[in-house]
């Protein structure tokens, strides 16, 4: 029998956008911030004063399915740390407590993000494993894309004979993310594919070769005794055991089953954008020693990201994640675009086709609900709220797309024409009011950016403080007034400027 290597065209030139949601980790946020209020007011840490938020912290665990034995080991560790530290001159007891609960959770997932193994030579393999239903075949296509991203050639290999269209369905993501696949149909053993696919791969001087292999239901010995025989055959420098995130206290036995019997490198953690509770997430390393390099958070092929254990830990505690958030905007906003977008807004001629671009940024960076629960503060903000800022950003789109070229590249039409509104709204399939709100509000918008930049030039020409500054703009403008005045006018400014999101 002939190896067969597909290698289909990469569906599509646009890059889907992540759907980064945390909704894993809203309600463990929520239970720490309520644990450490009740030490606001306190003068210092004690074994008393701890006693009830150290308590609420671990029912928190225990409710987001962190396995018993972890919690009990991480509950003492930050007792043991709290009790007797004399606070920091300037900080409260309550933000010292969340410095030890931080480094704890950190020290929990693995104190810092691990990288994938590199090969001295040849091929760098990557053995992915797992029950059947995690997502593993989904997980190499990702992985696959992650690495072209880093512009390594990558092979993956296709040694699941036993699921039903197991073999189809990597060759469909193998054409999705443009990256060849291996395969020689059902008639040859696991181990023996492995074996074919890694020396075609060293033929073709590939850099990484992911080799999808077969899971079960559940675990049982003739799984791991293949698992143990592909191991042998292929030599890889990893194994990643995939786990779905909604797995819970399970993980912690599933991870140690398949440590002590092939030995894993490291885990990915799959379905983290779900309804899930997170355990997984903080159980994996504990309970194996093994780093989670990996976390799927989305359907998507570029949703996966790589584990940082400090940035999980600050957004479980609600502190944000402002890193991922600006390596999310460096890899979806072409710097060309956003110059030209920053010319635009300092000239007064942004426009609603402007408008539009940077929409489309911001959605190749990620759900807005997404982006938002990664800034620092916007923890207490809900769900029914960021529906609303995604609703209002849906209706716009709408509406600017029923608008035409003139009326796009000339916002002040809009504003002087009754009859285009109307006509607008009826195309859209919005009321004459909502489309008066859009324009009222990119009218506000437009005039904070001129205002704003204005400001910057004021400050860097004349070397002015804030306050100078936005003094002389002011008066340039005949506009100095009372205040109150001011206060009252830049109040009204502000939600038209948050309406866009």
């Amino acid at each position: 029998m002939r190896a067969r290597i597909q290698q289909r065209p990469m569906a599509g030139s646009r890059p889907q956008s992540l759907q980064v949601t945390t909704e894993m980790l809203v309600k463990l946020s929520k239970s720490f911030e309520k644990a450490m209020e009740k030490l606001k007011g306190a003068r210092q840490l004690n074994k008393d004063n701890i006693k009830e938020p150290m308590k609420d912290v671990r029912r928190a665990l225990l409710e987001a399915d962190v396995s018993l034995p972890v919690v009990r080991k991480f509950v003492k560790s930050v007792e043991e740390r709290a009790v007797g530290t004399n606070v920091i001159k300037g900080v409260r007891p309550d933000q010292q407590l969340i410095k030890f609960v931080s480094d704890e959770l950190v020290r929990l997932m693995g104190t810092e993000q691990a990288p994938l193994a590199k090969a001295k030579s040849g091929p760098t393999v990557i053995l992915m494993a797992g029950l059947q239903g995690v997502g593993k075949t989904t997980a190499c296509g990702k992985l696959a894309l992650f690495l072209k991203k880093q512009n390594q050639s990558v092979m993956m290999v296709a040694t699941d004979i036993y699921r039903p269209a197991a073999i189809d369905q990597l060759k469909t993501l193998g054409g999705q993310v443009d990256v060849p696949v291996f395969e020689l149909g059902t008639g040859y053993k696991p181990a023996e594919i492995a074996r074919q696919g890694i020396q075609q791969a060293r033929k073709d001087k590939i850099d990484y070769v992911i080799v999808d292999t077969s899971g079960r239901l559940q675990i049982d010995t003739n799984l791991m005794n293949e698992l143990k025989d592909t191991k042998r055959a292929a030599k890889p420098d990893e194994v990643l055991l995939v786990v779905d995130a909604m797995t819970g206290q399970e993980a912690a036995n599933l991870v140690r089953s398949f440590n002590e019997d092939i030995g894993i490198t490291g885990a990915i953690l799959t379905k983290m954008d779900g309804d899930t509770r997170g355990g997984a997430a903080l159980t994996i390393n504990e309970i194996s020693g093994r780093p989670i390099k990996f976390t799927g958070v989305g359907e998507k092929m570029e949703a996966l990201e790589p584990f940082y254990p400090d940035r999980m830990a600050n957004r479980i505690l609600g502190m944000g994640d402002v890193l991922t958030l600006v390596e999310k905007a460096e890899g979806a906003i072409e710097e060309e675009e956003a110059a030209k977008l920053m010319e635009k807004i300092s000239d007064a001629t942004f426009d609603y086709n402007d408008f539009l671009k940077q929409t489309e940024m911001i959605a190749k960076m990620g759900s807005m609900s997404g982006m938002i629960k990664m800034m620092p503060g916007m923890g207490k903000i809900t769900n029914s709220q960021l529906d609303d800022v995604e609703r209002k950003n849906k209706q716009y789109t709408s509406m600017i797309s029923s608008m035409t070229k003139q009326e796009r590249t000339n916002p002040d039409l809009l504003a002087t024409t009754p009859t285009r509104r109307n006509r607008i709204a009826n195309g859209s399939g919005h009321t004459e009011a909502q489309v008066s709100t859009l324009v009222a509000q990119f009218s506000a918008m437009r005039k904070q950016m001129q205002n704003m930049s204005k400001l910057m030039e004021l400050g860097a020409d004349g070397g002015m403080g804030d306050e100078e500054a936005m003094k002389e703009m002011l008066q340039q403008k005949g506009k100095v007034g009372s205040g109150k005045a001011r206060r009252k006018k830049m109040k009204k400014a502000m939600p038209a400027a948050r309406g866009f999101g």
